[in-house]
């Protein structure tokens, strides 16, 4: 079964994301160091880091205020190929990405969509093989970077 029509039948058209689609685990460390401990992991593990988004510095060259929040926009070649040849349009979501951030209470959030979520828009197997690489990705570098 493809993941697209999967995920059309439960959505039932475009929903806002629910927390089975997102992963988030806390970290102890600051916003900052928790990325810096993510980028650490990323470029250890062989990937490509194309972005590190700073949200919160955004906002404050408007003068607006945010708690901090950063995105980091990273990938590996050999993962999202096979993705994107089986539909080009998962473009739209990868490479991966992973948001940092100090929620409403001050502790540090590392969040994500699940690999299946992000992907079950586009007409791609749900057996292939990467998508297994991909989730497991997502979990270990997340976990170095929260220290779990």
């Amino acid at each position: 079964m493809r993941l697209g029509v999967f995920a059309a039948i439960l959505a039932l058209g475009a929903a806002p994301l629910s927390a089975q689609e997102l992963v988030t685990k806390s970290s102890p460390a600051p916003v900052g160091e928790t990325m810096d401990a993510l980028v650490a992991a990323v470029e250890g593990a062989g990937a490509t880091v194309f972005a590190r988004v700073d949200h919160g510095a955004g906002a404050a060259s408007v003068e607006m205020e945010m708690g901090e929040a950063q995105l980091l926009i990273f990938g590996n070649p050999r993962l999202g190929t096979p993705v994107m040849q089986e539909d080009i349009r998962a473009g739209l979501v990868l490479p991966l990405r992973v948001l940092v951030y100090e929620d409403a209470d001050g502790a540090t959030q590392v969040t994500y969509e699940a690999v299946d979520a992000m992907l079950g828009d586009f007409d791609v197997s749900a057996d292939l093989e990467v998508l297994g690489r991909m989730r497991g990705a997502l979990d270990n570098l997340t976990g170095a970077a929260t220290g779990g």
